[in-house]
């Protein structure tokens, strides 16, 4: 993993689905952490959201990150990722499920 340098260049996200509806429908919370300061977002979000309301969403809270790590949820479509990172000229790396020693977190 390279040596962090400044906040939100970096970050890991993962996704919690499966909870109840609230009243704006939402039921599902993405949640992304910032990799120097274990700063987290958790933002609402809901299962038919599209990957690109999701990459929006973060690009307005802290700008483009230098790296996303992720465990390829369903909502990050591995060939969206690559095409994003490609045109943005960022670095994707994926992490998998229940192996945290990937991300550091």
């Amino acid at each position: 993993m390279p040596i962090l340098e400044w906040k939100w260049e970096r970050i890991a996200m993962d996704v919690v689905v499966g909870l109840p509806k609230t009243l704006g429908k939402f039921d599902s919370i993405w949640v992304v952490v910032d990799r120097l300061t274990n700063s987290a977002d958790f933002i609402l979000v809901r299962t038919d959201y599209n990957v690109e309301q999701l990459a929006k969403e973060i690009v307005r809270l802290h700008g483009v990150p230098l790296s996303i790590i992720s465990d390829r949820g369903t909502q990050f479509t591995f060939k969206f990722w690559r095409k994003l990172h490609d045109e943005l000229g960022t670095q994707l790396t994926f992490s998998t499920t229940f192996h945290p020693q990937t991300d550091g977190q």
